[in-house]
């Protein structure tokens, strides 16, 4: 957008998509007219970010974007210039690889200084996995906790998974997880050999996609069924 004189611009948090479909099959029609408003971004891919903004609005012009890269590479001490822009009177956009900035990302990071700089923030409507996952699983939404990624070290992993199980049947909160995706055969495994039988797990792959599967079943259910989850983004939530 415009510079607007002495008045700040915004930082727009701009979800994507969850996979390889349509934009607008997932994302409403504002998403498409923020983007094409908008000509700074703050992204964790430069190649992905300019393929999701290519494929939602064609006629944006790319050589017109000013992007900047925010992942786990990125200098503390260059976020703030980040938002150089809208002190400028400039609009700015959080763009996220996967699903809404700042959960389970690093967007955050850029929000809290946004907030202590006094840009205003203006989260979008889009898809967010957890959430997603969590509603579908018929486990507890109004009291649940995300923890992100379980220990690697096998022992550290399995005393965990023991608290959270406790923590979730002591709270009776829905505990939330995520893994690489080349790990969740191994994740699901360890919840059945593990947890109680009648702890339940749901597990919610691939949402948003013509291949999502999701199912909530007990971990004495589970040891039953036949799963292929390798590489395909999941979601697992236990509660005892």
């Amino acid at each position: 957008m415009a510079a607007n004189g002495n008045i700040h611009g915004k930082l727009y948090l701009i979800p994507s998509t969850l996979g390889d479909n349509a934009p607008l099959e997932v994302l409403p029609i504002s998403v498409k007219g923020t983007i094409e408003q908008i000509d700074h971004y703050v992204v964790e891919n430069e190649k992905t970010a300019r393929h999701f903004i290519k494929k939602i609005s064609a006629k944006k012009s790319q050589p017109g974007l000013h992007i900047n890269l925010l992942n786990k590479y990125t200098e503390p001490h260059l976020l703030p210039t980040f938002l150089d822009p809208c002190l400028e009177g400039y609009d700015v956009g959080i763009l996220s690889e996967a699903g809404c900035p700042g959960i389970a990302d690093p967007g955050a990071e850029l929000v809290n200084i946004a907030h202590q700089k006094g840009i205003q923030v203006v989260p979008l409507v889009g898809p967010s996995s957890i959430l997603l996952a969590l509603m579908a699983s018929g486990l507890n939404g109004q009291s649940f906790a995300f923890n992100g990624y379980l220990p690697i070290e096998a022992s550290e992993r399995k005393g965990s998974l023991k608290k959270f199980e406790k923590l979730s049947r002591e709270r009776e909160q829905a505990q939330i997880f995520i893994e690489t995706p080349y790990r969740n055969d191994k994740l699901l495994a360890e919840f059945i050999k593990i947890l109680s039988p009648n702890t339940k797990v749901c597990v919610a792959c691939n949402l948003t996609l013509p291949t999502e599967f999701i199912a909530t079943k007990t971990v004495a259910e589970w040891k039953g069924v036949s799963v292929d989850l390798h590489k395909r983004p999941t979601i697992f939530i236990i509660q005892a």
